[in-house]
Formats: C-alpha cells, sequence, structure tokens
C-alpha cells in the first residue's frame, strides 16, 4: 500500500477492524458449532450401529462416554 493509498483509506481503518474482528468471531462459531454437531453425528452412528448389532454394547459404550467427554470440554470452554 502506497503512501497516498493509506492516506485516503485512513478513515476506513475502522472499519476495516471491525470487519477482521467479525470474520475471526464467525470463524470461532464455525468451529465451535461445527464440532458440537460431529459429536451428535457421532453419537447418533453409534446408536445406530448398536441398534444395527454392528457394535457391542460395552463399546459402544466406551465411544458415547468418549464423545460425551468431548462435549462436556466444549461446554466447559465457554
Amino acid at each position: 500500500m502506497g503512501l497516498i493509498t493509506g492516506l485516503l483509506t485512513l478513515p476506513l481503518a475502522p472499519v476495516r477492524g471491525v470487519a477482521w474482528l467479525a470474520e475471526r468471531v464467525l470463524d470461532e462459531e464455525e468451529r465451535e458449532y461445527g464440532g458440537r454437531e460431529a459429536i451428535i453425528r457421532g453419537l447418533a452412528e453409534i446408536q445406530a450401529a448398536r441398534a444395527a448389532g454392528e457394535l457391542p454394547e460395552a463399546e459402544s459404550a466406551r465411544l458415547e462416554d468418549e464423545l460425551l467427554e468431548q462435549l462436556y470440554v466444549d461446554v466447559e470452554d465457554e
């Protein structure tokens, strides 16, 4: 960015800062809720596999516990 361009666009600096901040907030929200949705999908897949007899009860309980622990950690981080 040249000196003239920098001086002419200086009044827009706060707008660019707010836009940058909004993008960071949106990225974080997508990461956070994408993680929760993935955990919920995982729990549904475990239940379906258990109902179909493809997954033993003990194994499904262990996998569910791991996913629920991840969900709990995500909630705690808020």
